[in-house]
């Protein structure tokens, strides 16, 4: 197993005031963010330095999922499609892309594909059109419970208007005796 990546040995809050700081430098100003990030870290008494190639890629990785998450947003807000559901199938199909782009570019730089990498790649895909499935199954669950509740609402209603009907005088109660057979209240 290959040793954690230095980046992971920092505290949590760290790591979060390094995203930060890069999203408000616009994923710009890496060596003076990993500067001012070691600084950090030695003023919190850790002996651990992160290197300008590291911040690069945790940049990188915080810009690529930035613009994945925008990419579904607009698809999704473009279609004005549900935006629960549909969210799986987007970031589906963006992983899709990402292993393409990933075989493309082993393949233009006649580097080998990890089988780890692939197999990680896959097992994503997996998790996530399973996840999918049991989404619209929860989302189709609670559209029928509220359809459900709906009606009762209404049968409810109904039932209480031919009440007040029959106690007003305005309905016989024979006659709403009949309609609540006919509605199939009876």
């Amino acid at each position: 197993m290959p040793p954690p990546k230095k980046l992971d040995l920092i505290p949590e809050e760290i790591r979060r005031w390094l995203a930060e700081e890069l999203r408000d430098r616009g994923f710009a100003d890496i060596l003076e963010v990993t500067e001012a990030l070691n600084a950090r870290i030695a003023a919190e008494g850790l002996e651990l330095s992160i290197g300008k190639s590291a911040v690069g890629d945790f940049s990188k990785a915080l810009k690529d999922q930035r613009e994945a998450f925008a990419i579904a947003d607009q698809l999704l807000s473009d279609l004005d499609i549900e935006r629960e559901g549909e969210i799986h199938r987007v970031l589906m199909q963006m992983i899709a892309t990402s292993a393409v782009q990933m075989i493309r570019a082993v393949r233009e730089e006649d580097e080998h594909l990890d089988a780890k990498d692939l197999m990680s790649l896959g097992r994503m895909l997996k998790d996530l059109m399973a996840s999918s499935g049991m989404r619209e199954k929860l989302l189709a669950d609670e559209r029928a419970r509220v359809a459900e509740q709906a009606r009762e609402e209404m049968r409810s209603d109904l039932e209480a208007r031919l009440e007040n009907g029959v106690a007003s005088g305005a309905v016989n109660a024979d006659a709403a005796r009949a309609a609540r057979e006919i509605m199939g209240f009876a």
